[in-house]
């Protein structure tokens, strides 16, 4: 059986040590009918995730992040065969003991894309971004309220309102300079944002990390890592689209909105990206760089403007 981990200090010692979940975890596939299937842990993540043999991908969630798995379980049964891109198809989940949750799924084929995409050419971006923005209109259409029990906020106004209540503190504490963090009050009242959307199935990760390509005709395989799925404004969904899809390109941002069939204004995205739930501005300027002009509207449009 999997140890228990329910407090920081516990997952530490358990979660990133393979020779002690593996006893559990070959235990967990014996009662699940793959006894001794080789065991592949990958190492990206922040959940433990075994290939088990050829077909299927083992993900644990432990009891500190159970809701999780239970949530990844619900999100990916609703999905299965209803999105142009591939996802994993559940084959069972639950629980697993010491508050664990499982999910076995099928193994999708291809390469990450994140890994993939120095060297996929430059037509063949235009044409994956494209991909990219059809998988989501699919998404961001399907009714949400089967997953009402397991997905939030139940309020997206108050969720925005506790996102601002530290929206200052966050990247000062993650060591953004002071000529940023000052403009971040200012910036945000200047941004309406709805407080009751249209709302959306979110994946929130919307990342070429969670992409998988065939890099045979470079095209899409697969989307996974749904467990932090939630229910929202669409827009939200395209902070990380920006960020880490098209990567501050205006002309593939362009492409992918034109497939998605909506743009959406830069500074709204901006402001997302400020209350985002994963938020790190530092790590993202160092990663795409500031405009010439140190400002958080040029910021917007430099990150999330669509070439004309």
């Amino acid at each position: 059986m999997l140890p228990p981990v329910e407090t920081d200090e516990e997952w530490d010692a358990v979660v990133p040590d393979d020779t002690v979940l593996r006893p559990g975890v070959a235990a967990l596939c014996a009662r699940l009918g793959l006894a001794d299937a080789p065991l592949i842990r990958f190492t990206e993540g922040s959940q433990p995730v075994y290939a088990v043999d050829d077909e299927h991908v083992l993900k644990l969630f432990p009891g500190a992040a159970a809701r999780r798995g239970i949530v990844e379980g619900r999100v990916l049964t609703h999905l299965q065969g209803r999105l142009p891109t591939p996802t994993p198809r559940v084959r069972e989940f639950g629980p697993c003991g010491n508050g664990w949750q499982y999910v076995l799924m099928s193994r999708l084929r291809g390469e990450n894309l994140a890994r993939a995409w120095p060297r996929v050419p430059r037509h063949h971006r235009e044409r994956l971004v494209t991909e990219v923005g059809e998988t989501l209109a699919v998404l961001h259409s399907l009714d949400p309220d089967p997953l009402g029990d397991v997905l939030g906020p139940g309020d997206w106004g108050a969720f925005l309102d506790r996102r601002r209540a530290g929206a200052v503190e966050r990247p000062r504490a993650q060591g953004l300079s002071a000529d940023w963090v000052e403009q971040i009050p200012g910036f945000l009242a200047s941004v309406p944002l709805p407080s009751e959307p249209d709302r959306c199935l979110l994946h929130t990760e919307v990342m070429r990390q969670h992409f998988l390509v065939d890099p045979d005709g470079w095209r899409l395989t697969g989307l996974f890592d749904f467990e932090p799925a939630m229910t929202g404004d669409r827009a939200y969904d395209f902070v990380a689209v920006g960020l880490f899809v098209t990567g501050g390109d205006p002309d593939l941002l362009a492409r992918l909105t034109k497939a998605y069939g909506r743009t959406f204004e830069p500074r709204v995205l901006l402001a997302y990206t400020l209350l985002h739930v994963y938020s790190d501005l530092p790590w993202y300027l160092r990663e795409l760089g500031a405009p010439a002009e140190a400002t958080l509207p040029a910021l917007a449009e430099a990150w999330f403007g669509t070439a004309v």
